[in-house]
């Protein structure tokens, strides 16, 4: 046994952590939706959810700061609003947890995925005024927040705003590394509460740090160095079949 998993499962976890990290690093997001998707295809939701949460803090540390401190506080001016509904929310659903079937959390997060994605292949994008851009901040918080507290994945709703804006690629992701590196630490704290983060899943989900963050470095060069639109597109590709994976498993159990 390896973390409390027969190897080859937890083999297949590494690998699910290594490819998240690679497009994590590429395109900025992701990391815990293809974690949770792949994961809970073989290990139960709690124990999915709970291999997610270090992975997730870790990489957005190095995300946020990769333009260094002053450029990650300047986000945090900006979006301040955006950032304390995400927490407030992740906080507020997290003991659901304990009481949601896993049918219907799997459900309650790739639905929105798979629109969220769908919608970007298919070219929509809504392009909102500035003045309503504290309502937005408000409404996208909380809905990702709460996406955030029972599944660790609280990036979509996010993004979906940022993009509604028009923010420009290197901002954009540095905004999402900020956000969801604030998110993380309440993600944790709160998980640590709820009991689904304990002396049992801690060491798995310190393991799967390595291979994400391995995998994250390289897609560091490929950001760096690709087409992003390319690239992008088909990321989406593949966050759409995970979503759909999620949907399936809603669906059949």
């Amino acid at each position: 046994m390896i973390f409390g998993l027969d190897p080859q499962l937890f083999v297949a976890a590494a690998m699910v952590a290594l490819f998240a990290g690679f497009v994590k690093g590429a395109v900025g997001f992701a990391l815990p939706m293809i974690l949770i998707s792949g994961l809970s295809s073989f290990l139960p939701a709690d124990q999915a959810l709970a291999g997610l949460i270090l992975a997730t803090l870790l990489l957005n540390v190095a995300q946020a700061f990769r333009q260094g401190v002053g450029a990650a506080l300047g986000s945090v001016r900006k979006y301040w609003l955006l950032i304390g509904c995400v927490v407030l929310a992740i906080g507020a659903s997290a003991p659901l947890v304990a009481v949601l079937p896993d049918r219907v959390m799997y459900l309650l997060l790739g639905v929105p995925i798979a629109a969220f994605t769908l919608s970007q292949l298919v070219g929509w994008q809504l392009i909102l005024h500035a003045r309503h851009r504290a309502r937005a901040e408000v409404a996208m918080g909380l809905v990702g927040g709460f996406f955030g507290g029972i599944s660790g994945v609280w990036g979509p709703p996010v993004i979906a705003y940022l993009l509604s804006f028009n923010t420009e690629k290197m901002e954009m992701v540095r905004v999402q590394g900020v956000v969801f590196l604030i998110g993380a630490v309440m993600l944790l704290a709160a998980h640590l509460g709820s009991g689904v983060l304990n002396a049992q899943s801690l060491p798995f989900s310190a393991a799967l740090v390595i291979p994400a963050a391995a995998g994250m470095w390289v897609g560091f060069r490929v950001q760096d160095r690709l087409d992003p639109t390319r690239f992008r597109k088909a990321t989406l590709v593949i966050l759409t079949l995970a979503a759909v994976n999620l949907v399936r498993k809603g669906v059949m159990g």
